[in-house]
């Protein structure tokens, strides 16, 4: 794979803790490249790391050693205004509790983070609008996050994260909160949705089925992928 090719590329990435004078180190030399599209497994058992490694990635914060690489810029040789700009122009989030604005409903949730990347309202409501019909929300559109059940509170965070068209989505176990077959489904549209938008995805699970539906799987073992 061509540098220029990569969504993201991690090189050497580490990152470590000090935990009662003991120093843990939970990443330990990790390297990974995501091509444009790709969806890509991130597998691993609780405590391997996978959410701080998802962090490192997100540019969420800092402390990490290594390169970290999103369309082509060093991200982490940004000042913290060059990584918020990189992280807006570039990503798109989901996680395992969806995070939702709760005084807003699903339209206004979704149109948010459009608004805050420059868009105009009125275009914003119309990609909201789309994405959330999409994903079978077009009667919940006018519904706050605690009218909507489980897996369409995660359907509106899914939602979210693809209303900025991001290059690459990050997501952190983003249906461990729902029964299995609602998590079937809301997965299933996910993925769909992402290349549908022709976006890549990094998913973080430790469901081995989930896994198996993606491009590929890498699996973060003792703090460096196999």
């Amino acid at each position: 794979m061509n540098e220029e090719e990569a969504v993201v590329r991690l090189t050497n990435l580490t990152r470590s803790f000090e935990q009662g004078g003991v120093r843990i180190d939970v990443l330990r030399g990790v390297n990974l490249a995501i091509r444009p599209g790709e969806i890509v497994a991130l597998l691993g058992p609780s405590g391997s790391g996978k959410s701080t490694m998802l962090q490192a990635v997100g540019l969420l914060e800092g402390g990490f050693g290594g390169k970290i690489e999103i369309a082509g810029i060093d991200a982490s040789a940004l000042p913290t205004d060059g990584r918020t700009r990189v992280r807006r122009e570039n990503l798109g989030f989901v996680y395992q509790f969806h995070h939702l604005l709760p005084d807003f409903n699903a339209t206004e949730n979704v149109v948010m983070p459009q608004l805050v990347s420059g868009r105009h309202r009125s275009e914003a409501e119309t990609r909201a609008h789309e994405i959330l019909t999409a994903l079978g929300l077009g009667h919940r559109l006018t519904h706050r996050p605690s009218q909507l059940s489980g897996g369409e509170q995660q359907r509106v965070a899914v939602a979210r994260a693809l209303a900025n068209r991001p290059r690459l989505v990050l997501a952190d176990e983003p249906t461990g909160n729902l029964d299995e077959h609602t998590a079937d489904k809301v997965f299933a549209e996910f993925l769909d949705l992402v290349r549908g938008e022709g976006s890549a995805a990094l998913v973080a699970t430790h469901n081995e089925r989930l896994a198996a539906r993606m491009d590929r799987v890498v699996r973060l073992h003792e703090g460096v992928l196999e």
